[in-house]
């Protein structure tokens, strides 16, 4: 059998002939799709990038060594770190001439993490961001007003190039000036919209502001990803704007948005499984997880040649899903991500993360879902959790009147879902900081 190359984009749509199939392979066809593909990718990586061919030396490895899947354990991973200590370039697996984008995720901690595309790696990308808005219902004749940041970041310019080859109208808006987002949205007749969960969050609160309801709106499908969600906030954005909220996933390291996307059933993310391999694994031991058990998320891009990320560890946890899917679809899903590992809190001695606090926030009526997480420790003393929370507008006033009654609620909440006990802070409409992009919902002042 012989592996296509990845499609060549006319921008007229008809990229959706030559790959929606891959969404409904039988599991043999994949499989067999899946190994050509690694066998090529590994060889490549242990030939081009000096970075992998020093690892398989000290592990005594050959890419001839790896004679199945059933083997990739024996390979090493590539961490976030790994990324840092090779910048700019360090990772790179073919000539700079052949480069034809670069893309940085934001330097938290110093210098940002690189990545590198062929113009066939962007093919594939585009082409899974295609996949992934398809699934969603949309396609040609829908207008996609993308407020994801431009540049850099690879949302803008991904759901871009995917909402373009795909035949849909692309209005290239990026992030930020919210009462134009609004206005936009209006004129144009926007019917899918792209940002991150929480900056749609302030869209709709801005849209109350001037007087337009986004439930009479044509806009019918939301585009969410680049961070992790609850269920709760789904369900907010659904009934406050009256659209679909779908996940879409991705990573800088990977590609970006485009990596797995739900269905119309939104119940679990597929992951396309002919690019990008994933693997579930103990973060602990590193050992492989079956199908159906919690562990962190790996992949293997099996199509990208410009920086081969071969076993890296995305610290999302999650579990492979095998249930058949009502949409057809064969490709597996997985959980949505509603916690990443590196994000998980400690306090006195618990494990939790703020995806189990948002949820225990929004289930209480008559909170916003606008939110700070504040840790504090005194010299000496113990950890302390804050948080600080609006109230809906309209529900201020008489919240305020029985404010210990539903501090007390959001309390048990909290209790109830992780076990600790938190300060719970009622703040007015408007005072939690708003974002373009990703929320920063902790604030660490602990001190150690």
């Amino acid at each position: 059998m012989t592996v296509s190359a990845a499609p060549q984009l006319d921008f007229s749509g008809s990229i959706l002939n030559s790959v929606s199939n891959l969404d409904y392979l039988t599991k043999d066809h994949l499989r067999e799709i899946q190994w050509k593909k690694f066998e090529i990718i590994l060889r490549h990586a242990c030939e081009n990038s000096p970075w992998y061919r020093e690892q398989m030396q000290q592990k005594k490895l050959t890419s001839a060594d790896i004679k199945s899947f059933d083997d990739m354990h024996k390979l090493p991973c590539i961490t976030k770190q790994v990324l840092r200590d090779t910048y700019p370039f360090g990772l790179f697996a073919v000539s700079k001439d052949k480069i034809i984008r670069m893309h940085a995720s934001s330097g938290t901690t110093g210098k940002p993490i690189v990545v590198a595309h062929t113009r066939e790696d962007l093919a594939v990308w585009t082409q899974s961001v295609v996949r992934a808005l398809h699934a969603y219902g949309v396609g040609p004749g829908d207008i996609l007003q993308n407020a994801y940041g431009y540049g850099l970041f690879t949302g803008g310019l991904g759901l871009h190039d995917g909402g373009q080859a795909l035949g849909v109208t692309v209005v290239p808006i990026s992030g930020g000036n919210t009462e134009r987002q609004v206005m936009l949205m209006k004129d144009f007749g926007a019917t899918v919209i792209s940002c991150t969960p929480s900056y749609f969050l302030h869209i709709i609160e801005k849209a109350k502001e001037m007087g337009v309801d986004l439930r009479e709106l044509p806009v019918r499908v939301g585009a969410f990803g680049a961070e992790p969600w609850s269920d709760e906030m789904r369900q907010r954005i659904e009934s406050e704007a009256g659209i679909k909220a779908y996940d879409i996933y991705g990573l800088t390291e990977i590609c970006g948005p485009g990596v797995g996307a739900e269905c119309v059933n939104q119940n679990g993310t597929h992951i396309l499984e002919d690019h990008f391999y994933p693997e579930i694994i103990n973060p602990d031991t590193l050992e492989p997880l079956p199908d159906g058990q919690e562990g962190e998320l790996v992949f293997t891009t099996l199509d990208r040649f410009a920086m081969p990320m071969i076993r890296y560890r995305t610290r999302d946890l999650t579990c492979l899903m095998t249930e058949k899917c009502p949409c057809g679809r064969t490709i597996r899903r997985m959980k949505r991500i509603k916690a990443r590992s590196d994000d998980m809190i400690i306090i006195r001695g618990v494990n939790i993360f703020p995806g189990q606090i948002e949820a225990a926030l929004l289930s209480v009526e008559g909170t916003a879902p606008h939110y700070q997480i504040i840790l504090t420790r005194e010299f000496g003393g113990l950890d302390k959790l804050e948080i600080k929370l609006e109230v809906k507008p309209d529900d201020f006033s008489d919240i305020i009147r029985e404010i210990e009654t539903f501090q007390s609620k959001i309390r048990h909440e909290i209790s109830r879902i992780t076990g600790i006990h938190a300060k719970v802070t009622l703040v007015q409409p408007g005072t939690i900081p708003r974002s373009e992009g990703k929320a920063k919902r902790v604030i660490d002042n602990r001190v150690i």
